[in-house]
């Protein structure tokens, strides 16, 4: 009866791991997803010309960036080993092997953020800030994303 209740606690305890593994990617991939809405489909859209120019739309999604990026460092603190299942892209196990480096990808995001607040008044503003802020993304996309697709 012992044995039973031991194997049956290390079964749940497992269990919980891979679901908290789970809960950590899952958070990871929202977090990105959250970010891709006003980067790729408000600021993105305008700069190809998919969306008409909307002031309030881009002001709002420079502050929605601004409030999520800084959320970065802490939803990527741990590992969770594994990806979303069914996700486009995942997270590169790079980041956990050099935390450093890739935490300090996330204040030049801040910066150009913040640089383009109020600065963009016209499509042609929207373009040279909307490629600055990419840019500083993409510094870290290119080494610590993977695409699982």
């Amino acid at each position: 009866m012992m044995r039973f209740v031991l194997v049956t606690a290390a079964i749940l305890l497992g269990a919980t791991a891979v679901v908290a593994q789970q809960d950590i990617a899952e958070q990871q991939d929202k977090l990105m997803k959250t970010l891709a809405r006003p980067m790729y489909g408000v600021l993105g859209r305008t700069v190809r010309g998919q969306s008409a120019y909307d002031q309030a739309a881009i002001d709002a999604a420079l502050v929605q960036l601004e409030e999520n990026v800084g959320k970065i460092a802490n939803v990527f603190a741990s590992n969770p080993k594994e990806d979303v299942f069914g996700a486009d892209y995942g997270s590169s196990q790079k980041i956990w092997q050099n935390k450093a480096d890739f935490d300090s990808k996330i204040p030049p995001v801040t910066k150009a953020i913040a640089d383009a607040k109020g600065k963009i008044k016209d499509a042609d503003s929207l373009k040279a800030a909307y490629t600055t802020i990419n840019d500083r993304c993409n510094d870290c996309h290119e080494t610590y994303r993977v695409k699982l697709k």
